[in-house]
């Protein structure tokens, strides 16, 4: 069998990708195999020349440019994982009480799954803020969104609310696993929760310069006429 030289090669290679087994191949395979095609004619242009130079190049080449399509790979898995979002939102898809999630969260700690435990145990926050109507309900609601309208009835427990949203997020859609301290935390956060109760609203001032009423005229005292009595 004659040699095949590369000209040769590359339309048999052209050839070979217009068949239609090819035409379902996701984007990101196909930029996978060129690059990978790439390399290995580089490669194969290097060695050819047959210096040991050539060979080193070719490595270092080589290993730079994998190197590039795996940092390309690992920062679009990260900004997929926090770009996704769930398609019922906080919740997910089965509507359960706060008494429901909250019994989920504890089996799931009892397991030792901090993370499902996590998820759950923010859940059963929101629900009970919703059936205390401290927060309207909403489909599709965050955690970050949680945070924020429950902040304006218990003010005292913003900060708490946010790190809670965080926590949920990181472990949610970052990738961060959950742990112990971080369900305790949740946890003593959903206890206290209950407990509390919304702050007052702020009773409006008087409005200044009003005059008395007659029964308040009355009751301020003598009239100036009076005050200086009658003489003997």
């Amino acid at each position: 069998m004659s040699p095949i030289d590369r000209e040769e090669a590359a339309r048999r290679a052209a050839e070979e990708l217009l068949r239609p087994d090819y035409e379902k191949e996701p984007l990101l395979d196909r930029i996978r195999r060129y690059i990978l095609q790439f390399i290995g004619d580089l490669v194969d242009g290097v060695i050819g020349g047959g210096t040991a130079g050539g060979v080193i190049a070719a490595v270092i080449i080589t290993a730079i440019i994998l190197g590039f399509i795996a940092l390309i790979g690992w920062r679009l898995s990260k900004a997929s994982r926090r770009d996704a979002a769930p398609s019922a939102g906080l919740f997910g898809e089965q509507a359960m009480t706060a008494a429901q999630h909250r019994q989920a969260a504890e089996e799931f700690a009892a397991q030792e799954r901090w993370t499902e435990a996590l998820q759950e145990r923010l859940r059963a926050i929101a629900r009970d803020l919703e059936e205390r109507a401290l927060v309207v309900g909403m489909p599709g609601r965050t955690a970050d969104e949680l945070a924020a309208e429950a902040a304006q009835a218990l003010p005292a427990f913003a900060g708490e609310l946010a790190a809670a949203a965080r926590s949920f997020d990181d472990v949610t859609y970052g990738g961060v696993a959950g742990t112990r301290e971080a369900y305790a935390a949740m946890a003593s956060l959903d206890e206290r929760l209950r407990q509390a109760r919304p702050a007052p609203m702020a009773t409006a001032a008087e409005p200044t310069g009003a005059k008395p009423t007659g029964a308040e005229a009355t009751a301020a005292g003598p009239t100036a006429g009076s005050a200086t009595g009658s003489g003997p």
